[in-house]
């Protein structure tokens, strides 16, 4: 493959004739919405992470939002998340009217640094939860987190929306905190093109979030329509939303799940050609690694002071020759919004801040295969050869 001629873009789904079926499958059932596919991806998935409940939902943001409502998040508390994630992460705090508190990331990595995680909770009031965030699909440091989160009285909700899936000892990421919300976009490691999925071993939890996962209605209804013996009458209890996964996208995403595991090994094949060719580069250097790694994403980290140019044209060099790439993430607290609203200075996280700025996401997606790893690599070296001080 010839890198400056076919282009490689960032990210691909993987869809086979398996998925084909099932989605067929359900157009011909003559019920298109959730249903007894949706029950049916819920349970296979709550088996799999060895989660007692699964409730499948129309996004990880959608997930994020019933997990802090469910525990009991509102006005006056503060939620504790880190700067270096996506927008809702942090903006589903503010929806039921909590503020945030930013947690710098660990020195040279992404991920939530449990030593800056005491100090923001011992400065910080009436905090409920904390949500720890597995960039990349590197797990955090969980059980550092979860001992200042119980020390201080906070829930944590994990958002695992790239660490699908990662085996830890102690379990999957995902299914340590009290809560975990799995995400199933189009470019993440399994999915449903839009989804997401919550767990929990909380039977509480999980009520409460079924409940508001649908309108506030208190019981599952959507089979009032199929069957002979239900009841079309309900109650709606709480003012809910409208979260559910419909039958069609839950149909791809148990296909998906069977091939979890082998996506899984694609990608770790991808990231060992990636490590091995830019072990010893001088002007840049792999991402962190570490047990239950899901690599989601490959992050290079650029030695700025060894290049002629900054991360954004590099990304443009790169995209020139024929390599599409992505930057993860921008933080929010030098987004406007957050910026503006507590009044934050770029420097005031400032490993998540260098983080942002030498940081270039590269493919890696089932499917990619070796030769088009091998060929995103060469370009990368022979780029940043060209652009070497």
């Amino acid at each position: 493959m010839n890198p400056s001629t076919d282009f490689i873009p960032f990210a691909l789904p993987s869809l086979g004739p398996e998925e084909e079926e099932a989605v067929l499958a359900v157009l011909r059932s003559g019920w298109l919405t959730t249903g007894s596919v949706a029950l049916q991806f819920e349970r296979e998935f709550a088996a799999f992470v060895g989660a007692e409940h699964a409730l499948a939902v129309n996004s990880a943001t959608s997930g994020l939002h019933l997990a802090l409502e469910a525990l009991g998040v509102g006005s006056g508390d503060t939620v504790v998340t880190s700067p270096y994630t996506f927008a809702s992460t942090a903006a589903v705090a503010r929806h039921l009217g909590a503020e945030v508190a930013f947690c710098d990331v660990v020195p040279g990595g992404y991920n939530m640094d449990p030593r800056r995680l005491q100090e923001t909770l011992e400065k910080t009031r009436n905090v409920r939860a904390v949500v720890p965030v597995h960039v990349g699909g590197l797990p955090c440091s969980m059980e550092e987190i979860l001992d200042l989160a119980h020390r201080f009285g906070c829930a944590v909700v994990e958002d695992a929306a790239h660490s699908f899936p990662s085996r830890l000892p102690q379990g999957f990421a995902g299914t340590l905190g009290d809560i975990g919300v799995f995400s199933f976009y189009a470019t993440k490691t399994i999915t449903t093109s839009e989804g997401g999925m919550v767990v929990t071993s909380d039977s509480r939890l999980a009520k409460r979030m079924s409940t508001m996962r649908m309108h506030g209605i208190d019981r599952p209804v959507w089979d009032r329509y199929t069957s002979k013996t239900a009841s079309w009458s309900y109650s709606v209890v709480e003012a809910g939303f409208k979260y559910n996964l419909p039958d069609l996208l839950a149909a791809v995403g148990r296909e998906q799940l069977k091939k979890a595991d082998r996506f899984l090994a694609e990608r770790r094949q991808i990231a060992g050609i990636y490590g091995e060719a830019f072990k010893d580069l001088p002007f840049a250097e792999p991402p962190p690694d570490g047990p239950g790694h899901a690599w989601h994403l490959y992050s290079l980290r650029l030695r700025l002071d060894r290049l002629k140019v900054g991360r954004d044209e590099f990304v443009d060099r790169l995209r020139q020759a024929g390599v599409g790439t992505s930057v993860h993430f921008i933080p929010l607290h030098i987004m406007p919004y957050w910026s503006t609203r507590y009044g934050l200075s770029p420097e005031q996280f400032p490993q998540a801040l260098v983080s942002f700025q030498r940081s270039v996401s590269l493919p890696i997606w089932q499917g990619m295969g070796a030769d088009r790893a091998r060929a995103v690599a060469r370009t990368v070296i022979e780029t940043g050869a060209g652009l070497s001080v």
